[in-house]
Protein backbone atom coordinates (compact mmCIF):
# COMPACT_ATOMS: atom_id res chain seq x y z
CA UNK A 1 0.00 0.00 0.00
CA UNK A 2 1.41 3.60 -1.03
CA UNK A 3 2.52 5.70 1.66
CA UNK A 4 3.27 9.20 2.00
CA UNK A 5 3.24 11.34 5.44
CA UNK A 6 4.64 14.70 5.29
CA UNK A 7 6.13 16.42 7.92
CA UNK A 8 7.88 19.84 8.82
CA UNK A 9 4.73 22.34 8.19
CA UNK A 10 4.60 25.16 10.66
CA UNK A 11 4.27 29.15 11.45
CA UNK A 12 6.85 31.02 9.90
CA UNK A 13 7.34 35.05 9.58
CA UNK A 14 8.23 36.25 6.37
CA UNK A 15 11.96 35.72 5.25
CA UNK A 16 12.02 32.60 7.72
CA UNK A 17 12.46 29.11 6.03
CA UNK A 18 11.38 25.79 6.77
CA UNK A 19 12.17 22.16 5.58
CA UNK A 20 9.40 19.72 4.34
CA UNK A 21 9.87 15.91 4.53
CA UNK A 22 8.36 13.65 2.74
CA UNK A 23 8.53 9.55 3.51
CA UNK A 24 7.41 7.56 1.29
CA UNK A 25 6.60 3.64 1.63
CA UNK A 26 5.05 0.81 0.19
CA UNK A 27 6.40 1.05 -3.08
CA UNK A 28 10.56 1.40 -4.99
CA UNK A 29 11.07 5.14 -4.26
CA UNK A 30 13.91 5.18 -5.83
CA UNK A 31 12.64 4.68 -9.37
CA UNK A 32 9.85 7.22 -9.48
CA UNK A 33 9.80 10.78 -10.00
CA UNK A 34 8.26 13.00 -6.87
CA UNK A 35 6.74 16.46 -6.93
CA UNK A 36 5.30 18.97 -4.35
CA UNK A 37 1.91 20.96 -4.92
CA UNK A 38 0.25 23.13 -2.85
CA UNK A 39 -2.81 24.37 -2.26
CA UNK A 40 -3.92 27.55 -0.92
CA UNK A 41 -7.23 28.51 1.08
CA UNK A 42 -9.74 28.65 -1.59
CA UNK A 43 -7.90 27.99 -4.12
CA UNK A 44 -7.01 25.04 -6.79
CA UNK A 45 -3.70 22.60 -6.37
CA UNK A 46 -0.55 24.73 -7.74
CA UNK A 47 2.43 22.95 -8.40
CA UNK A 48 5.93 23.96 -6.91
CA UNK A 49 8.61 21.22 -7.73
CA UNK A 50 9.17 18.14 -9.69
CA UNK A 51 12.92 15.75 -8.88
CA UNK A 52 13.37 13.12 -11.04
CA UNK A 53 14.00 10.15 -9.86
CA UNK A 54 18.27 10.82 -8.47
CA UNK A 55 17.38 14.51 -8.37
CA UNK A 56 19.44 15.12 -11.22
CA UNK A 57 16.89 17.12 -12.79
CA UNK A 58 14.21 19.79 -10.58
CA UNK A 59 12.18 22.21 -12.16
CA UNK A 60 10.55 24.69 -10.18
CA UNK A 61 7.13 26.67 -10.27
CA UNK A 62 8.28 30.22 -11.72
CA UNK A 63 6.78 31.53 -8.05
CA UNK A 64 9.21 29.62 -5.76
CA UNK A 65 12.41 29.26 -8.36
CA UNK A 66 15.60 30.59 -6.21
CA UNK A 67 13.81 30.39 -3.17
CA UNK A 68 12.86 26.49 -2.98
CA UNK A 69 15.16 23.77 -3.72
CA UNK A 70 13.61 19.91 -4.15
CA UNK A 71 15.90 17.11 -2.65
CA UNK A 72 15.72 13.49 -1.61
CA UNK A 73 17.51 10.86 -0.17
CA UNK A 74 16.71 7.51 -1.78
CA UNK A 75 18.24 5.59 0.66
CA UNK A 76 15.74 6.67 3.37
CA UNK A 77 13.20 6.80 1.02
CA UNK A 78 12.54 10.73 1.83
CA UNK A 79 11.79 14.16 -0.36
CA UNK A 80 12.65 17.25 0.78
CA UNK A 81 11.54 20.57 0.39
CA UNK A 82 13.65 23.42 1.40
CA UNK A 83 11.59 26.89 1.57
CA UNK A 84 13.84 29.69 2.08
CA UNK A 85 12.39 33.36 2.36
CA UNK A 86 9.55 32.61 2.50
CA UNK A 87 5.96 34.74 1.39
CA UNK A 88 2.42 34.82 3.11
CA UNK A 89 1.62 33.92 -0.59
CA UNK A 90 3.77 30.52 0.22
CA UNK A 91 0.91 30.22 3.23
CA UNK A 92 -1.09 26.68 2.28
CA UNK A 93 -1.06 23.25 2.37
CA UNK A 94 2.02 21.30 1.12
CA UNK A 95 2.09 17.66 0.09
CA UNK A 96 3.83 15.49 -1.87
CA UNK A 97 2.61 13.13 -5.04
CA UNK A 98 4.07 10.30 -6.76
CA UNK A 99 4.30 11.38 -10.06
CA UNK A 100 3.18 9.30 -13.14
CA UNK A 101 3.62 11.20 -16.37
CA UNK A 102 5.78 14.09 -16.31
CA UNK A 103 4.50 17.29 -18.07
CA UNK A 104 5.93 20.82 -18.54
CA UNK A 105 4.53 21.79 -15.31
CA UNK A 106 2.18 20.14 -13.09
CA UNK A 107 3.21 16.74 -13.96
CA UNK A 108 0.59 14.28 -13.03
CA UNK A 109 0.59 12.05 -10.09
CA UNK A 110 -1.33 8.92 -8.78
CA UNK A 111 -0.54 9.01 -5.31
CA UNK A 112 -0.48 11.82 -2.51
CA UNK A 113 0.12 12.47 1.23
CA UNK A 114 -2.18 13.99 3.58
CA UNK A 115 -0.39 17.76 3.23
CA UNK A 116 1.30 19.61 6.17
CA UNK A 117 0.10 22.80 6.71
CA UNK A 118 2.35 26.29 5.88
CA UNK A 119 1.55 29.54 6.74
CA UNK A 120 3.64 32.80 6.30
CA UNK A 121 2.38 35.63 8.85
CA UNK A 122 3.54 37.98 10.61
Amino acid sequence: QVQLVESGGGLVQPGGSLRLSCVASGFDFRIYAMTWVRQAPGKGPEWVATANSIASNRRYADSVKGRFTISRDNTKNTLYLQMNNLKPEDTGLYYCARVFRVKMEGDDYDARGQGTQVTVSA
